[in-house]
């Protein structure tokens, strides 16, 4: 078993030991949705832990999804619980890049780029590929790709 899945376990455990019914409730989805991608396909497999990341990652990004839709709704208890269950996710998530670090980086993949010959909105999937595997999990792909355009349009 990989840490990442041992440690929610463990704290899923100690979560029902101290009747704390949100954070047991979000680590048993959560367990239940890595147990479900380790079965998935031809052939049962254990996942990694960077694919338990990837899990966890996907799960954040619902709740914050669902907490959208549940305040533009009306219905603000229910975006309030979506929004800690998603804190309570970001907890074994590594730490988001800030908008300064990506910028850099963006900036980088840019000049780059258009080193290569890329140019204007076309060069898009060029500086995607360039950024991508650099900021795999610390920045949501949305935050990237429009500040890729951004900066490939200004």
């Amino acid at each position: 078993m990989t840490t990442l899945k041992a440690k929610l376990k463990e704290d899923l455990t100690a979560a029902i030991r101290a009747r704390d019914e949100l954070r047991s409730s979000t680590l048993r989805l959560t367990l239940t949705a890595i147990t479900k991608e380790e079965v998935a396909g031809t052939t049962a497999r254990e996942l990694s832990d960077d694919e338990v990341r990837q899990v966890i990652a996907r799960e954040a990004k619902k709740r914050r999804e669902a907490a959208d839709a549940f305040a533009q709704g009306g219905r603000a208890a229910q975006a309030e619980r979506e929004t800690a269950e998603g804190m309570v996710l970001a907890e074994y998530l590594p730490k988001q890049l800030s908008d300064d670090e990506l910028r850099e980086i963006v900036t980088q993949a840019v000049e780059e780029a258009r080193a290569a010959g890329a140019e204007g909105p076309r060069a898009m999937g060029q500086v995607m590929k360039i950024v991508n595997p650099k900021v795999a999990g610390l920045a949501e792909g949305g935050r990237v790709a429009a500040l890729v355009k951004q900066q490939l349009a200004g």
